[in-house]
């Protein structure tokens, strides 16, 4: 199964990014899933965001945070790690607005204080999205947008049928992957839901659905990692791993 960005809710048991932090960030930097594929899948989908006021939702270490700010984009991140915080302190320096917030809680912003926002592989650690979607339309600016990257629901039933399982994907439902980062193993917990489940989600928060994409990974990754595009077609630049929306706050 791929691996996923950054994290929005810990415990003592699951998801436990503190504890992983240096090694997860480490990996981050240069992986396939990240660096060649879901980064520059969301940089595009961001446009020009030279002068907006955008919220990272789950930063993590900061690497999308990095590259939207180098566009101009005046950024805040949160995360509930701080773990993951430091990492990301490390990298943009001590005047980056970094602040701890769980996305399953209340956000410590007004109302209206972002032209976007940008929710980079986080929802599928959720089980219940409406509060946290309802948080993140309130402190959009009406017009604001909401970039989401999330688990492909069609990849997560293709990867579980491969492992010999038989999930439900008309039902919301958990599972759960052990992760070795850094020398250090984490039980991960995730949320799968079906495509209907998320739109329906979207659309009962007020936004409105203006871009769904499947895009293809960075021209540069078949070279760097051969090995993974051993059997595809020279000319095939897609895969099967997450699906992003943009959303239009209404």
């Amino acid at each position: 199964m791929p691996e996923q960005q950054v994290e929005a809710v810990s415990s003592s048991r699951f998801n436990d990014y503190d504890r992983m932090a240096e090694g997860y960030a480490a990996e981050n930097e240069t992986s396939l899933l990240n660096a060649y594929y879901e980064r520059p899948a969301m940089l595009e989908l961001a446009g020009d965001v030279a002068g907006r006021r955008i919220l990272d939702a789950g930063c993590g270490s900061g690497a999308l945070f990095s590259e939207l700010r180098d566009r101009g984009a005046i950024i805040t991140g949160v995360d509930s790690s701080v773990g993951m915080l430091e990492q990301a302190r490390e990298r943009l320096g001590a005047e980056a607005d970094l602040q701890v917030a769980d996305l399953a809680g209340p956000l410590p912003f007004p109302d209206e204080a972002f032209d976007d926002v940008i929710a980079s592989l986080v929802l599928h650690y959720l089980e219940d999205w409406g509060p946290t979607l309802a948080e993140l339309r309130r402190v959009l600016k009406p017009g604001g947008r909401l970039l989401i990257s999330i688990d492909h629901p069609f990849s997560v039933v293709f990867f579980q049928h491969m492992a010999g399982e038989k999930p439900k994907y008309f039902e919301t439902r958990s599972r759960t992957e052990e992760w070795t980062k850094g020398g250090q193993t984490v039980q991960m917990k995730f949320w799968n839901r079906p495509l209907h489940a998320m739109t329906e989600a979207f659309t009962a928060a007020g936004f409105r659905i203006s871009v769904i994409s499947e895009p293809p990974f960075a021209p540069e990754a078949r070279e760097l990692f051969p090995e993974e595009f051993r059997e595809f077609e020279p000319t095939r630049t897609r895969f099967l791993c997450f699906l992003f929306f943009v959303l239009e706050a209404g």
